[in-house]
């Protein structure tokens, strides 16, 4: 077994055990990522000097200690671009660490290279990046997700170790569906969005892409917790989110929503969720009915509050306080062409819209009702956790699309997220992990299974994964790459 195909677990014992160093297991990924990379284009920026400079005085003693981390685009590392792969940030350096980052570092991690996505966060394929589009490593034809492609493709490709994302629709959960990884949103407050990019202030989250369930608790382990420059951060206790890994989960009670087994999901997908329904009834799980009336709103209700929302953070790209600056004879004509010239085609069709559902006389039409049905929806899943522990169903409606399938089609590419979205409405945690195959037009496509958690009850959603996780061998399975 290669180095780059280790889990961080298994990475940690070689290192304990002298069997390999940081440096090496370093220079193995950056023989990797320079073979492979150029077919999956995960990587925006690579700083490998700096690196391997952290890595040869890495203290292996640590929780994460020596493991290399890949970062999303849009957090900020010091001394690293963030480029929230768009033009408008094109040369900006951090001069900070986002608190998630600071927290990395402590807990003996390296965090590298620079992950693509859609830009600011904007988007379900990883096509809307102004710089490259990535690839699905299963099929380089397809679309490997979005908004976090980047950091998925490059965990399932075995181009790090793990990487960290940000979900604000389900960016982390849908990509990690559709590149055969474990991707993991935690509840809204658990982890500090301090140095985050901001999408949608109310609904972004950061977590962990990886290889297995055990390596998210792990880096969950690193990153969660209060943190004062962050005012969403909830002071909750923190527990060992490995410490319910492999125990029983006898008695454990599973929702499954009617409103998410629905017509027009892939008939690969629903198999393979009832498969994985029956597996967990197999390991002492009870399996309860539930309804979540107000679901079908749910992807009108966040097209509303997340393009408003995005509409008031970007606004501050203005190229003049931040941001590309183009050539005009004045002031007003600056902003024009600066704003115009910088965001793409989806960055600007969101802010659009977020303006109009804020503007005078459309408020309470469209804003102030669409966060009454929040209301609403967060209420349906306060209502059914009194009867069960967790709710689950597929992560995404299909495997992979191919690569522009959608690019004609907003509406079709937003209901992508149809099934993961109300869990950042309700600002509860999610789960993806794999559940299966899909042969589609001959290619072999990883299909994801969503588990959706109580608020802060990240430990025993884990738990319930890794369970499942270990009971079958999807998780063991690699993309046809060159070795």
């Amino acid at each position: 077994m290669s180095l780059s195909s280790l889990s961080i677990a298994e990475l940690q014992t070689r290192f304990r055990n002298g069997d390999c160093s940081p440096v090496e297991a370093l220079e193995h990924l950056e023989a990797r990522i320079q073979s492979v990379d150029p077919q999956v284009q995960g990587y925006i920026s690579r700083n490998f000097e700096t690196a391997k400079q952290e890595a040869a005085s890495a203290d292996v003693s640590l929780p994460l200690g020596g493991v290399p981390v890949a970062i999303k685009d849009v957090i900020n590392v010091k001394g690293e671009p963030c480029s929230c792969a768009s033009k408008m940030l094109t040369g900006y350096v951090s001069p900070y660490d986002a608190t998630v980052i600071q927290r990395l570092r402590a807990a003996g991690a390296i965090p590298f290279g620079r992950t693509n996505l859609d830009e600011f966060a904007m988007g379900s394929s990883c096509e809307n990046s102004a710089f490259q589009k990535t690839r699905n490593p299963w099929d380089l034809n397809r679309a490997p997700g979005g908004s976090s492609g980047g950091s998925a493709a490059v965990v399932a490709a075995d181009l790090a170790f793990a990487s960290l994302g940000s979900d604000t629709g389900g960016s982390i959960r849908q990509p990690a569906a559709l590149c055969g990884c474990v991707g993991l949103k935690p509840t809204y407050g658990r982890v500090s969005r301090f140095g985050l990019v901001a999408f949608a202030s109310s609904l972004d989250q950061i977590g962990p892409f990886s290889k297995t369930v055990r390596d998210s608790a792990l880096v969950l382990n690193a990153i969660a917790g209060l943190d004062l420059r962050d005012s969403t951060s909830l002071d909750t206790p923190v527990p060992d989110y490995t410490a319910l890994l492999g125990r029983d989960i006898r008695g454990l009670k599973i929702g499954v929503p009617k409103e998410y087994f629905v017509d027009g999901t892939h008939p690969a997908v629903s198999a393979a969720v009832q498969d994985a329904l029956r597996l967990f009834e197999t390991l002492g799980a009870e399996i309860v009915e539930i309804s979540l009336p107000h679901t079908e709103h749910a992807v009108g209700v966040y097209y509303i509050l997340a393009t408003a929302e995005a509409s008031a953070n970007l606004a501050r790209f203005d190229g003049v306080r931040y941001g590309y600056r183009a050539q005009a004879t004045g002031l007003l004509e600056q902003y024009q062409k600066s704003r115009a010239e910088g965001f793409g085609p989806e960055v600007k069709r969101r802010i659009i819209l977020g303006t109009y559902v804020l503007s005078s006389g459309y408020y309470d039409a469209y804003y102030l009702r669409a966060q009454k049905v929040r209301t609403l929806i967060r209420q349906d899943f306060v209502q059914a956790y009194q009867k069960v522990d967790m709710i689950l169903c597929p992560t995404s409606p299909e495997p992979a699309f191919p690569l522009g399938g959608y690019s004609d089609d907003p509406l079709k590419m937003y209901l992508a997220d149809i099934f993961t979205i109300a869990a950042n409405l309700a600002g509860i945690c999610g789960i993806s992990v794999p559940c299966g195959f899909a042969t589609v037009d001959g290619a072999k496509l990883p299909i994801g299974l969503q588990l959706m958690g109580k608020p802060f009850d990240e430990a025993r959603l884990l738990q319930a994964a890794h369970a499942y996780e270990q009971a079958t061998p999807w998780h063991q399975s690699r993309p046809p790459l060159p070795a």
